[in-house]
């Protein structure tokens, strides 16, 4: 599937008002989103709920025919794609991030485009360019890479801040301007970004506000015996991605996105959430905490998490479960800016605040 021609991308509007689709299941449709983005009902209930688990799962079981052991980081690379963040892998060569990209960009029937990040890149090599028509004597837009559903933003710390930054208005509002002019991504939009940690010779270090961009940093890891076993097995002689096959399709992940939106989480899980926050900025281990982005992304995590396992309300557990995916990489840890660390560091506020107000 591809995004289609420079003609068919839509410029945005002044009068526009971008809304992920969500678009009700069944007679009984959890909602109605009117062309201006109004939102007419927002009632969920057991049943949409499942629908979203059979899909998810679906697509869980899909992918992890193509990654070997790497259950994990799928499950959590789902999360991000139906809480509409995005993924930043940061790992070694070679484990799997880039598959784990293009796994997820089969299975639901999506179009996906790679950038390989150099020093050299520019921001228009990522976002496009308008070139003079000399035929019709005007200027067309001929759209970059960043205009697919799933984007891999590879080795991003390769880059320069300036093409770097080119990518923050696509990721945090879905849209790019280009000579004045904008542009909508399609929907879904999800940018997979990899960093390569160890060889750092020649990169660019992401700030922090661009950091904060990704609602969750996955490492992968090495395979286990068994599993690297099975991967020299089963992708010696074939690509893994040939067998997979479309599990869902773009409109469904739009509908699940919009069913995710209204799990519910009561005031006292909000306020443990911020509770959480605070904590962080105000740790002696920690030089920078959380941003209040960061609660907005753990949140939209936790309720598709709760989606996943079946339930229409957001539990302690979850916020548990997802805050060091979450939250270590918007944190600055004193002894130094170093991963391990800040989840450890993560681990311990979630050991000392208090849970036992949130029903």
């Amino acid at each position: 599937m591809s995004v289609g021609t420079a003609a068919q991308v839509r410029k945005v509007r002044p009068e526009d008002t971008y809304v992920d689709a969500g678009v009700g299941i069944g007679d009984n449709g959890i909602m109605s989103i009117s062309q201006e983005g109004t939102q007419t009902n927002s009632v969920i209930g057991a049943e949409h709920i499942e629908w979203v688990q059979q899909l998810t799962s679906r697509a869980r079981t899909a992918m992890n025919a193509v990654l070997e052991g790497k259950d994990e980081a799928v499950g959590l690379s789902l999360i991000a794609l139906l809480a509409g963040g995005h993924v930043l892998l940061e790992d070694v060569p070679g484990v799997g991030k880039t598959l784990l990209a293009r796994a997820m960009g089969k299975v639901v029937d999506g179009s996906v485009r790679r950038i390989q990040f150099t020093p050299d890149l520019l921001p228009t090599d990522v976002v496009g360019v308008n070139l003079f028509n000399q035929e019709t004597r005007h200027f067309e837009f001929r759209q970059g890479p960043v205009f697919a559903n799933i984007v891999i933003a590879d080795e991003i710390n390769r880059a320069s801040p300036k093409t770097q930054s080119a990518m923050l208005e696509c990721m945090a509002e879905g849209q790019a301007t280009i000579d004045g002019e904008t542009y909508q991504m399609p929907s879904p939009f999800i940018v997979v970004a990899t960093q390569n940690p160890i060889d750092m010779e020649g990169t660019y270090a992401l700030p922090e506000a661009q950091r904060d961009r990704f609602m969750t940093r996955i490492s992968l890891g090495y395979p286990n015996t068994a599993d690297e076993i099975d991967l020299l097995d089963n992708q010696i002689e074939h690509d893994p991605l040939s067998s997979a096959t479309p599990v869902t399709s773009l409109e469904q992940i739009n509908q699940a996105r919009g069913i995710v939106r209204h799990v519910s989480a009561t005031r006292e899980l909000r306020e443990y959430i911020v509770s959480i926050l605070h904590a962080s900025r105000n740790d002696e281990a920690i030089l920078l905490g959380s941003s209040p982005r960061g609660g907005v992304h753990l949140l939209r995590a936790a309720k598709a998490r709760a989606a996943l396992s079946g339930r229409t309300f957001v539990t302690p557990d979850d916020i548990q479960a997802l805050a060091p995916y979450i939250l270590a990489h918007r944190i600055i840890p004193r002894d130094g800016d170093d991963s391990e660390l800040a989840a450890e560091l993560v681990g311990r506020l979630l050991a000392r605040v208090p849970i036992s107000t949130v029903q």
